[in-house]
């Protein structure tokens, strides 16, 4: 199962729809506080985390997860966000792989199936 945690609910809807469509399933959050009430009790494999967002940013999400259980703070994490320097900021919250919004849907795909059978992602094409 994939959490997917974005602020933008067509951003939400159309991520969920097209991984629902490869298999996957869905859980969605709107925020990080909402996040990390969807991590318990059934957590997911793998969180597509934005960093932008009210209420909890993704920064203040992935450090209140790294704080919890292995089970949960060991779930990988990939960031999407419209920041220009998502590289750096995924690296400084030990996430598994980024992609900048917008992206390619056959990058997403690529990178969450790597992450999911515990490969490191490829990193993102240049522009």
């Amino acid at each position: 199962m994939i959490l997917v945690v974005d602020d933008d609910p067509d951003i939400l809807e159309a991520l969920s729809e097209i991984l629902e469509a490869e298999g996957f399933e869905i859980r969605r959050a709107r925020n990080g506080k909402e996040a990390l009430d969807r991590l318990e009790p059934d957590p997911p494999q793998l969180i597509l985390l934005d960093l932008m967002m009210p209420v909890m940013d993704g920064w203040e999400f992935a450090q209140r997860m790294r704080q919890r259980p292995p089970a949960i703070s060991g779930i990988p994490l990939i960031v999407l966000s419209a920041d220009r320097n998502v590289g750096s900021k995924a690296l400084d919250i030990g996430a598994v792989g980024h992609l900048a919004k917008p992206f390619e849907l056959n990058d997403l795909l690529e990178m969450v199936r790597r992450a999911l059978k515990g490969g490191k992602p490829p990193e993102t094409p240049r522009a």
